[in-house]
């Protein structure tokens, strides 16, 4: 009986060719998706590594150059400020700056003590969440960031 009713069902199954499926569906459903899952289901390596390198590389390039321009700024307004003492345009109250280092030493010591924030934890969490999900695109972003960086 099993063997006869298994015969009959043979003729009622359809084969459903996933790539062709997948390349009807419009762009937007294969990336934002609500089956969209981590990268590593959905690309190649070489796709996940060159996706996180070239992100990388383009964050780690504008860092420097942003990163060149604050350093250049502090830098600049620190030595205008320490000519302008030099030159007596500014006295500064060293009673007065040193009063204050030693209280936010305090407040530094009493945030110390308590625990880090649900906030700060949860976030945490997602991150390394999505490192573990995400291996390949985080190496090749962590590359890319270093390569852009250096040029």
């Amino acid at each position: 009986m099993a063997a006869s009713s298994q015969g009959s069902f043979e003729g009622n199954f359809e084969s459903l060719d996933l790539a062709e499926f997948a390349k009807k569906q419009p762009w937007w459903r294969k990336l934002f998706g609500q089956e969209s899952g981590p990268s590593a289901e959905k690309y190649s390596v070489a796709t996940q590594l060159l996706i996180g390198g070239v992100t990388g590389w383009c964050t780690g390039f504008i860092f420097q150059k942003v990163g060149k321009l604050a350093a250049t700024a502090v830098g600049g307004g620190f030595f205008l400020l320490q000519l302008a003492n030099h030159t007596g345009y500014i006295k500064v109250d060293w009673q007065r700056v040193e009063k204050d280092m030693k209280k936010a030493k305090e407040q530094l010591k009493i945030r110390k003590s308590n625990q880090i924030p649900t906030e700060v934890k949860s976030k945490a969490e997602e991150v390394v969440s999505f490192v573990k999900k995400n291996v390949l695109v985080t190496g090749g972003f962590f590359g890319g960031f270093l390569l852009g960086m250096a040029s």
